[in-house]
Order: C-alpha cells, then structure tokens, then sequence
C-alpha cells in the first residue's frame, strides 16, 4: 500500500480528484495518511475532514523565520511517514532538506507543458496568463518529480489542453484542470503505486 502526503494550499480539486481516484478505484493500493497546507483557510484540509483524512495546517504566518517554518513543515511530513510525497497546488517553495530526505519520491502537478511556462514565478493563473499572452494554441499540464530546481525534474505525464479563442484565464485554468490536471495526477500516482513507475534512489 503506498501511503501518500498531499500538499496543498488552495481550494484542493486535485485533492479532490486523488480522493475520488482513490474511492472509486482508479487509484489503486494507495492510501492518503495526511494533508498539510501553508493555508489555514484552505478549502482542502474542509475535504479532508470530510474523508476522515489527518490534516494540519502548517503555515509561515506562524514562525519567526522561513528556516523554523522549513523545520516544521519537514517534521510535518515525516511525522506522516509518506512513501510519495505530492505537491497538488502547493505554492510554497519546499527545503531543500526535504527534497534530500523524499529523494525521488515527490511529484508535482504544473499547469503547463514543460519547459513552457514554468520556473521561478510561474504558478496559478499566472501559468495561464502568460500562456494567452504568447499566443499559444495548446497548453496543458504536466506531472514530474521534483528535484533541487523550479519544475526542472524529470517528466512523468503530460496532457496536451487546447486553447480556444476569447478565453479568459480562469476559463483556461478551469480547462486545464478538468481536462490534464485532474487526470493525469492520479494516473501517475497509481503508476507509482502499482510498481509502473519507480520511485526511491534507485529509480
């Protein structure tokens, strides 16, 4: 069974889309043991609850200094004692400790086709502005690992989105989500449970 610690900071629809993988069985052999937010008015630690799912909020509001919010946000984690860790919409740039520590073993959901629109900066609707202003006619979303850079590890899924004409950001984001996010995040999670993708340093 392999216990996951989903990472959140906002509504939580890819949360969602994990738990309803999970529930109806697309996900397979996979349990959520925790969920941690930076936020504590999170929508997601509400969907949470709801499934009788541990979640704390862990929030830099709360430390003195981004390196006592990194401590607590890396015992978060381990206290749960993950085997994947997955950012799903976790606006928070995480230690470098804890990339040590899960070495191999936390993924990411981007809303776009890496290389495009990502790194430093690139989150959220941001993602989808900048992609309407270049004037692309596909975009999409992408699940890689994470690694010591900003979306630089390496490639799990991607899901290719269209782009139609007057969409606003938002209509866009919404797409993206319906269409690559919410899909391919709990594919890669059951490939990862199901021994089709291999995690670990040994990967």
């Amino acid at each position: 069974m392999l216990k996951i610690v989903v990472c959140v900071s906002g509504g939580g629809t890819n949360l969602q889309a994990i738990i309803d993988a999970i529930d109806n069985g697309a996900i397979k052999n996979t349990e959520i043991v925790g969920v941690i937010s930076n936020n504590a008015n999170a929508y997601a630690l509400e969907r949470a609850k709801v499934k009788n799912i541990p979640a704390v909020c862990i929030s830099p509001k709360d430390f003195e200094t981004r390196d006592l919010f990194n401590e607590a946000l890396l015992a978060g984690v381990h206290e749960f004692a993950p085997d994947l860790v997955v950012l799903a919409g976790f606006l928070v740039n995480i230690p470098p400790q804890m990339v040590a520590d899960f070495k191999d073993c936390i993924i990411n959901i981007h809303p776009s086709l890496i290389p495009s629109f990502c790194g430093k900066g690139m989150y959220g609707l941001r993602v989808h502005e900048a992609a309407l202003e270049r004037g692309v006619k596909v975009t999409g979303a992408t699940v890689h690992f994470v690694d010591d850079g900003t979306d630089t590890g390496p490639i799990i899924f991607q899901k290719a989105v269209e782009v139609k004409d007057g969409d606003s950001a938002k209509e866009l984001q919404q797409r993206v989500m319906e269409e690559a996010e919410w899909v391919i995040l709990p594919n890669a999670i059951n490939a990862i449970a199901n021994g089709e993708i291999k995690i670990g340093g040994d990967r």
